[in-house]
């Protein structure tokens, strides 16, 4: 693809609408399934709408170019490696009765080939309810706690959609073909690395923008490539929306994840501004997921999909089938010897430890580093670089032990996790099953050990409502009881300059008041 102009700043997604409105795209005649329509009942799902070559099409009417406008350079898509040969005839998966395998859709070869890398062959029950539906075009609502395998799900229909559907025209920066909208910066880089992941074998670039990282980076990235899949926190998308660096109004797919701890994080105000930005809901197709469902998510359901196909995944799967769960009756001050005698036993090999607060989880990490254990620490108050490379750390297994708080932990996605520590019971009962889903993940069985005291008595009850069954509290056995090593002496802390300081905040990154949208081929 050649290059194309810089759009104007004037030229925005108001008047492109305005344009689409009166000259509908289409391809061989036909009108496009994401065409704007003014009747609910026009929407084409993918099973019967003709593919969009011509996406964007007036594009070039209501981008309309200024004489003695800049012309971009071209730029184009980094050549990836060849690959080996390869087909589906060398992933062979059994058809197995009472499971649905990925060779049962119509995916396409690249995407099978990155499935098959990822040794994924029978689809979790998220996976195989969802998958007809949503590669057919239909809108989702999923209640699916983490763990479940949704990140692939939706990550599958967006992915074959894109392939099955390629752009022939000029195209511009920042134009993102999809959007994933996720609460946590943790989560956000897990998705994009499971994108990755089951792009390998494609040209499909994804991009990522979060908070506390260098804003100008995250921004010659947009310019450099163009934006197939963008995987975003609220506020920072925001800030690229309104600098003119990121466009919603030519979304195909819109993915909402984890609704309700957005919700729960104040998010929700900050992503009522990013759905009006994008095509109508019948214009698009969105995949909604939500741990739990409250009358405010149900209402969000409403405003944002439509004709959506409901998927509930009970949380007692979860919680049970793969998870080993005790609960250990512990006294406030015993808790941290239980702790550490559960780090040295052999079978631990990887323990993150839940903690409700930001001092509990710095006082918990301190400890184990004058234990000479390995650890690493997640919170809010971590700078995002540091939580980054902890959390590339845990995964190669230079560090056992991670201490994190809920939001913090929300993004953690890693297989191959033993144990599960919830050193303090969670305050909200949906959060000791997105604790515990951390472990037991991929068919694999895990362990989750809760220390109770009596702070954490009163939070029992609601979770045993949660689980559907009663909850046994147990003594500890003798060994978790032995007395660790005197801890050595705290070293000296060296003084930090607080986060959000002028020399650490990222300069020139967002000086413009208005930028051109710059074309890229």
């Amino acid at each position: 693809m050649g290059a194309s102009e810089q759009r104007t700043p004037e030229s925005g997604a108001s008047s492109e609408r305005a344009a689409r409105a009166n000259n509908t795209a289409t391809k061989n005649g036909a009108t496009t399934g994401k065409s704007a329509a003014n009747n609910k009942s026009s929407r084409n799902y993918r099973g019967n709408k003709p593919q969009n070559n011509n996406r964007g099409s007036n594009k070039n009417n209501s981008r309309s170019r200024q004489n003695g406008e800049h012309q971009a350079p071209v730029v184009k898509r980094p050549a990836k490696p060849a690959a080996a040969p390869w087909d589906i005839s060398m992933f062979d998966v059994a058809p197995e009765e009472g499971k649905t395998r990925f060779h049962d859709f119509d995916l396409e070869a690249e995407l099978m080939h990155g499935i098959a890398d990822l040794g994924f062959e029978y689809c979790s029950p998220i996976q195989a309810q969802s998958l007809p539906h949503a590669l057919s075009g239909r809108d989702i609502v999923g209640k699916a706690q983490t763990g479940t395998g949704k990140t692939a799900a939706f990550l599958t229909v967006i992915i074959d959609d894109l392939l099955k559907n390629p752009i022939s025209e000029k195209r511009y920066a920042g134009e993102a073909r999809a959007l994933v909208i996720a609460p946590t910066r943790e989560l956000v880089i897990q998705i994009a690395e499971d994108a990755k992941a089951l792009c390998k074998y494609t040209d499909l670039n994804i991009h990522t923008l979060v908070g506390g990282m260098d804003y100008a980076k995250q921004q010659r990235h947009l310019h450099e490539d163009l934006v197939d899949i963008l995987v975003a926190t609220p506020g920072r998308l925001l800030d690229f929306c309104g600098n003119k660096d990121v466009y919603l109004d030519q979304l195909e797919a819109l993915v909402i994840d984890e609704a309700d701890r957005m919700l729960d994080m104040g998010f929700i105000p900050q992503v009522r501004q990013i759905v009006r930005q994008a095509p109508r809901r019948d214009d698009r197709q969105t995949l909604f997921f939500s741990a739990t469902f409250t009358d405010d998510v149900r209402n969000l359901v409403e405003q944002w999909t439509f004709e959506p196909v409901v998927i509930e995944i009970q949380p007692e799967s979860v919680a049970t089938d793969s998870v080993t769960q005790h609960i250990y009756l512990a006294a406030a001050d015993e808790k941290y010897t239980m702790l550490y005698n559960l780090i040295q036993q052999e079978n631990a090999d990887s323990m993150i430890v839940f903690a409700n607060r930001r001092d509990e989880c710095r006082d918990l990490h301190d400890k184990l580093l004058r234990h000479g254990i390995k650890a690493g620490l997640l919170s809010g108050e971590v700078a995002q670089n540091k939580r980054v490379s902890t959390l590339d750390a845990f995964k190669n297994g230079t560090i056992k032990v991670l201490v994190a708080t809920d939001v913090a932990g929300r993004g953690i996605h890693i297989s191959g996790i033993s144990h599960v520590v919830n050193f303090t019971l969670p305050e909200e009962p949906e959060d000791y099953v997105h604790r515990i889903g951390r472990t037991g993940r991929a068919g694999k069985t895990g362990t989750s050990i809760s220390f109770a005291c009596e702070d954490d008595a009163f939070r029992l009850e609601p979770l045993q409502a949660l689980l559907g069954k009663d909850i046994k509290c147990e003594q500890a056995p003798e060994h978790l009881r032995l007395a660790p090593p005197e801890l050595p002496p705290a070293p000296p802390r060296r003084r930090e300059e607080p986060r959000g300081s002028r020399s650490n905040r990222t300069s020139g990154g967002r000086s413009h008041s208005s930028r051109n949208r710059t074309p890229r081929s």
